[in-house]
């Protein structure tokens, strides 16, 4: 978790409104983005009827109808997924505070 102060200044609680503003519109971003990845992974879980993570672990190109091109895209979008949910996390984490509250 990580904590974002202000420094006091004259317009400290506009530039406070601002910063959250920012992470929840890169948060709004974010869980479109996780969301539309979700959905593409579906579509080749239902075609091979498993489940990304199985995939990842134990899949080749080989397994797959559209070799290695199906493989790397399916790859391609996990590895996206996992990044997407690691900066969503990592930003609906933040607490805020400003430091004139203290």
């Amino acid at each position: 978790m990580s904590t974002l102060y202000v420094e006091p200044t004259q317009k400290s609680q506009e530039v406070f409104e601002l910063v959250r503003a920012a992470i929840a519109s890169q948060i709004a971003r974010f869980e479109l983005g996780v969301q539309l990845a979700r959905q593409r992974l579906a579509t080749f879980e239902q075609k091979y009827n498993v489940t990304s993570a199985h995939f990842i672990a134990k899949m080749t190109a080989e397994d797959l109808a559209g070799g290695d091109d199906e493989y790397v895209q399916w790859a391609g979008e996990y590895t996206l997924l996992q990044r997407l949910e690691e900066k969503l996390r990592q930003l609906t984490e933040i607490k805020y505070r400003d430091s004139a509250l203290l």
